[in-house]
């Protein structure tokens, strides 16, 4: 049992790097914006998603950003998605393997309502997608992933990017063929797309 706690750790341990990849790559495309909210009183996404590049790396700002989030009342589903990806941070920032646990689960669980709000979002299956592709096989924790790449991959062949600008659907794209989980047929559109977004 000691063997299989410790494994565990060591796994949910390495998912702080590989998480901390995707979400960089997320972030860089987003610019750095003031903190403001949208006129509809939204909160805005691309400070959301420069405040996720510090929350990566501490865990206090992780805890803060969550609270702001879960504060907002009639909150958009991409922002529960957000909420999610907050929770799979939570998770590579306990040191207990019972928390880390119980914040994947929470995350799983947060994802899957964000996903039922706007099934349709890229930007929502592109979270999930990016943090179970970082997690470790053995947890069981990636069976969402042929659905997201498949969504994600529709979404781009209607042009249906949602809020996502042109610097994000580039970072999905990128995320997209660098993950080594498309097809070459995927892989040749996701290379047409990028090349008519530039």
């Amino acid at each position: 049992m000691k063997i299989a706690v410790n494994t565990l750790a060591a796994a949910l341990y390495s998912l702080k790097y590989k998480l901390c990849g995707a979400i960089i790559l997320l972030l860089l495309a987003a610019g750095a914006t003031a903190a403001k909210q949208t006129s509809d009183n939204e909160p805005d996404l691309h400070v959301i998603r420069k405040q996720l590049l510090s929350a990566m790396k501490d865990g206090k700002v992780t805890d803060s950003l969550y609270r702001s989030l879960s504060a907002l009342k009639n909150k958009a589903p991409v922002i529960t998605g957000y909420l999610a990806t907050l929770e799979a941070l939570k998770a590579k920032h306990a040191w207990n393997p019972y928390f880390k646990m119980k914040y994947l689960n929470d995350s799983e669980k947060t994802f899957e309502s964000a996903v039922i709000g706007d099934p349709h979002n890229m930007e929502i299956r592109f979270l999930r997608f990016s943090v179970e592709h970082n997690l470790p096989d053995f947890l069981g924790r990636n069976k969402n992933l042929d659905a997201d790449k498949d969504e994600i991959m529709a979404q781009l062949n209607k042009k249906n990017y949602t809020k996502a600008d042109n610097h994000l659907v580039k970072t999905i794209i990128n995320f997209l063929l660098n993950s080594n989980r498309c097809s070459p047929a995927e892989q040749e559109n996701l290379n047409q797309h990028l090349a008519a977004l530039q």
